[in-house]
């Protein structure tokens, strides 16, 4: 192949991608287009190899990197050159799978030949692991090759199961695939199985959700209940936590980025917590409604969440005991102490009671 003859043809042709529609090729080239998709055309160069033109750069290099995963397995064509917008490749031969099976029957063998293909893709590290039918080319001596392996790799969003490819044989031929694999691997039909009717569901619930219209004025009304400025009481209270609890946030994610120790971190702002409390109770005596402080006690449950790796403390385990808990007889939680207040209370009220009745 004379490279040199490659590059000037490559300026000579001119390759656009479409939305929703195969390329737009301008071609003042001595090259042949054998034919053309979504991405890009393939040109014959002689009757081995071929140059597929793309588009864009992304495209190109997305077949380039996918096909290069292949390169030690019999599935892919060989790569023989990389251009901006171009790859040389071999050309694919054969019948592909939407063809052979217009005349055909998909038997048990081509079945699991299928099956040897995704988990080739697997194996190599494809993100997608599907195919179409059309980019299956089955060979003379029965083996398969594939082309147009772009989409393979770099997805956002993949199908846990091979939905292209199932849906590509036509219902009857899904049949038999499905029959075909339940056979040779139930494990696997089962879950595909599982994946298959849940995308069914989630379509009869979209049907049904989409030509809803929502009674606009029922959950603006409905939904005053949800609002919380107007009580100033409760608005104070539930402002106090929201405050406190950005404040601790943001505390223990300083000290953790100073590579303190979460243990002490929490210790720490449990002692100062203590000192609010203690503060606040000075400052109501026996009597009066702690109602103003109610916010701070249920933070205080909060503190010392674990994740359970390596012990480490993070925002959400309600069940730790508070620092006043520690020790060898302290059953308390941080939101008991109000309730053992009351409890004493109760205790010098009946006394008093006593005294009274004794003058």
């Amino acid at each position: 192949m004379n490279i040199q003859n490659l590059e000037i043809w490559m300026k000579n042709i001119k390759v656009t991608n479409q939305v929703n529609a195969d390329v737009e090729v301008v071609n003042n080239s001595p090259l042949v287009m054998m034919g053309k998709g979504r991405q890009g055309a393939v040109f014959a160069i002689n009757n081995d190899l071929c140059v597929k033109v793309f588009g864009n750069t992304e495209d190109c290099d997305r077949e380039y990197y996918a096909l290069s995963l292949g390169q030690q397995t019999s599935l892919f064509p060989k790569v023989y050159g990389k251009g901006p917008l171009y790859i040389v490749m071999e050309i694919i031969r054969g019948v592909d799978l939407r063809e052979y099976l217009q005349s055909q029957p998909l038997t048990k063998a081509l079945s699991a030949k299928l099956i040897e293909m995704l988990i080739t893709f697997k194996k190599i590290g494809y993100e997608r692991i599907d195919h179409h039918k059309r980019q299956i080319y089955l060979q003379p001596d029965g083996s398969l090759k594939v082309i147009d392996v772009a989409r393979t790799i770099w997805r956002d969003r993949v199908y846990p199961y091979p939905r292209k490819l199932l849906t590509s044989l036509g219902e009857e031929n899904k049949a038999i695939f499905m029959a075909h694999v339940q056979e040779m691997a139930p494990e696997l039909y089962a879950e595909w199985l599982h994946y298959i009717r849940m995308e069914e569901i989630s379509r009869k619930i979209t049907a049904l959700l989409l030509p809803q219209e929502p009674d606009k004025n029922k959950i603006k009304i409905l939904s005053n209940s949800l609002l919380t400025t107007a009580d100033e009481k409760n608005y104070v209270n539930l402002l106090h936590g929201l405050v406190h609890k950005v404040f601790k946030e943001e505390w223990i994610k300083t000290m953790l980025a100073r590579g303190a120790d979460p243990e002490a971190v929490m210790a720490k702002i449990d002692e100062h917590w203590d000192i609010l409390e203690q503060g606040f109770a000075a400052r109501h005596p026996e009597g009066e409604s702690n109602e103003g402080f109610s916010g701070f006690s249920g933070e205080r449950s909060s503190r010392g969440d674990r994740d359970h790796r390596g012990g480490k403390r993070f925002e959400g385990d309600s069940d730790r005991r508070s620092k006043g808990a520690k020790g060898k007889g302290g059953k308390q939680y941080a939101g008991e102490r109000y309730n053992d207040r009351n409890r004493r209370d109760d205790k010098k009220s009946k006394k008093k009671n006593k005294d009274k009745k004794r003058h």
